[in-house]
């Protein structure tokens, strides 16, 4: 489909040092977060997830990674939040789930937990503002 596989691997190598653009935003939010609650990223991504994460300086942003490459199943397959739940050591009803892609969204709910349809960061900002308002700062290590 490409022609060769030189060129194939070029295509590869061009596409996986492509920086994708960090909303900032989001970013300053989550780390609000996590000093009131454990966040988990949960990704159907490649088994370059962690080292793209590092790259972008992003490694630190989540107590947990939960990538679907390594884990053997994908969003929304219902075990991907079992696992991130169990990942975090939260009860599923205590969980937060929050997604850019409706059927994900569906899956979590469909297992008890409380799950967002993120479309812009308002929706994040609304959906968080109750944790950070109400919340002690968590324990290091929890």
């Amino acid at each position: 489909m490409c022609g060769s596989t030189d060129h194939a691997r070029s295509i590869v190598a061009a596409w996986s040092e492509l920086m994708p653009r960090v909303d900032q935003e989001v970013v300053s939010l989550l780390n609000r977060v996590r000093e009131v609650a454990t966040v988990a990223l949960v990704s159907n991504a490649t088994t370059r997830l962690e080292s793209d994460l590092a790259r972008q300086g992003l490694d630190g942003l989540a107590d947990a990674v939960v990538n679907s490459s390594r884990i053997g199943v994908a969003k929304p397959d219902p075990r991907v939040c079992l696992i991130a739940a169990e990942r975090v050591g939260a009860p599923i009803r205590r969980c937060l789930f929050i997604d850019d892609t409706a059927a994900n969204v569906v899956a979590a709910r469909e297992v008890g937990m409380t799950a967002l349809h993120y479309r812009q960061i308002e929706d994040l900002q609304e959906a968080l503002s109750g944790l950070l308002a109400s919340a002690t700062p968590r324990a290091q290590g929890q």
